[in-house]
């Protein structure tokens, strides 16, 4: 059974093995620019993780976008209207903090729904004026290392048109999800109204990835494509009107649900996604032992099963399924 000091205790290991492998680096003996990156990066990461301790509770989209927008722009009022519509359902806006579809959305959700993760570049990438000098700004040299807190700390994702940057953090949040290296939440690619920059992707997504066998069908699940920043928001909402969380207790799926399902409704689930698991089937309980690290989820329902850690698009159709009731 978990309690807080063997959660300590668990942590006290960690940063032990921290310690650890920085003397191992101190044996090796390394180069100069490796010593550079791994303690930048630390240093990054560390900062970044207290800068939003603070915000856990609270949901966060990130938006990803150009920094090259106008303010005159289609995308960016869309942009713009967006992050106004989730600051009113009590949503934080993270973006990259400079100018374009980042400010845009800084600008809809306002400096105290906002939060921000600035690349350190020698152009175009100083703060926003809604942002700049707040605290929940942090500054970052690495893009890896940005992107790391894009999407670990985001309980959604929308993507306005961009450039390389965007399309890099919109195929690594869609391959993340796909891959269950971060746990499922809505991906969102957003044109500005009558654009067709997703929509052109998308059919790339079809008519190549998918004819050509390099993603499966279920794998169109993992996104949508909308030219409304309403439905935009409307969709993560939805996302979260049952299901609350995620986690995996030893092999199993531990799905927290903020209602029960029905008799009937665990009988669909165990009839029609059957297919996702490696044995047995779905059981509806109550909070696992292993899950008292979490005491603000306590009175959740849990939904566990032994998925197969594979057919992620078809495990977001069940959430989609699970929100149709209670």
């Amino acid at each position: 059974m978990s309690t807080p000091q063997n959660s300590q205790e668990r942590i006290d290991d960690l940063i032990q093995l921290i310690r650890d492998s920085a003397q191992r680096l101190a044996d090796d003996p390394p180069a100069r620019g490796d010593m550079k990156i791994i303690s930048r990066t630390l240093r990054e990461l560390r900062y970044a993780f207290k800068i939003f301790a603070a915000y856990r509770k609270q949901r966060k989209v990130t938006v990803f976008g150009s920094a090259r927008t106008p303010a005159g722009e289609p995308a960016y009022q869309a942009c713009v209207d967006f992050g106004r519509a989730m600051a009113e359902r009590d949503w934080m806006v993270i973006t990259g903090a400079a100018q374009g579809i980042m400010e845009a959305g800084h600008v809809g959700a306002g400096r105290n729904m906002s939060m921000g993760l600035n690349i350190m570049l020698p152009f175009e990438q100083t703060a926003n004026a809604i942002i700049d000098g707040d605290d929940k700004l942090v500054n970052m040299k690495y893009f890896f290392t940005r992107k790391l807190m894009f999407v670990k700390e985001c309980d959604a994702a929308v993507c306005y048109p961009g450039g390389f940057g965007t399309m890099d953090e919109a195929m690594e949040v869609l391959t993340l999800v796909q891959t269950g290296k971060r746990d499922i939440v809505p991906i969102i690619l957003a044109d500005a109204p009558g654009g067709t920059y997703w929509k052109k992707l998308d059919e790339f997504f079809r008519e190549e990835l998918l004819a050509g066998g390099m993603i499966s069908q279920e794998d169109l699940h993992l996104y949508s494509v909308t030219e409304d920043y309403e439905a935009a928001a409307d969709e993560i909402i939805q996302f979260y009107k049952n299901y609350d969380s995620m986690r995996y207790v030893g092999r199993d799926l531990v799905l927290r649900l903020k209602k029960p399902l029905s008799d009937e409704a665990l009988g669909i689930v165990n009839r029609d996604f059957a297919d996702i698991l490696n044995s047995g089937e779905f059981v509806q309980c109550g909070k696992l032992e292993e899950e008292l690290d979490d005491p603000d989820r306590n009175d959740l329902t849990r939904l566990v099963a032994h998925f197969n850690r594979r057919n992620h698009g078809r495990l977001r159709q069940l959430i989609n399924f699970i929100n149709t009731q209670g």
